[in-house]
């Protein structure tokens, strides 16, 4: 009885094995993949650039509970429409807008970064994290400013 199921538990492994290992050969279609830089590092496909003015801007000293926005202005210096899927700030008190359109080559637009003080003090260095369909497709934001009390000021 022992050797009996020593042999079907052998049987059915080999079974798995030999099911689990079939060499499936599924193409993919070429137009799925786009890989938009060829070996040596040139890009051979349109592509969107996006090139921020500045990545960074400082408010300075400001008064604890006041709300100040700055414009970041870029430009879509590649050859293909920018889109910007996703803007996400680091903080609950820092709000970003930006534009949900295409941005065509050539064309300029701006990523508003909103920022509240209230309930802040001391220096805040804060991060906009902004998603596209460049290579790379993150590109980092940063504001910073000092939060004073009335008193202080």
């Amino acid at each position: 009885m022992n050797r009996v199921v020593k042999y079907t538990c052998l049987a059915l492994l080999m079974a798995l094995v030999a099911t689990g290992c079939r060499n499936r050969q599924e193409k993919l279609n070429g137009e799925m993949v786009s890989n938009p830089m060829s070996a040596d590092g040139m890009q051979n496909n349109p592509a969107p650039v996006i090139k921020f003015e500045v990545a960074e801007h400082d408010f300075g000293k400001i008064v604890a509970g006041e709300k100040v926005t700055y414009n970041f202005k870029f430009k879509n210096t590649g050859t293909a429409d920018l889109l910007i899927t996703k803007v996400s700030a680091s903080c609950g008190c820092t709000a970003p807008s930006y534009p949900s359109t295409p941005i065509a080559p050539g064309e300029e637009g701006v990523v508003s970064v909103a920022f509240n003080s209230e309930n802040r003090n001391g220096f805040q260095n804060k991060t906009v994290t902004v998603l596209t369909n460049t290579i790379p497709n993150t590109t980092q934001l940063r504001i910073k400013a000092q939060v004073m009390s009335p008193s202080e000021m």
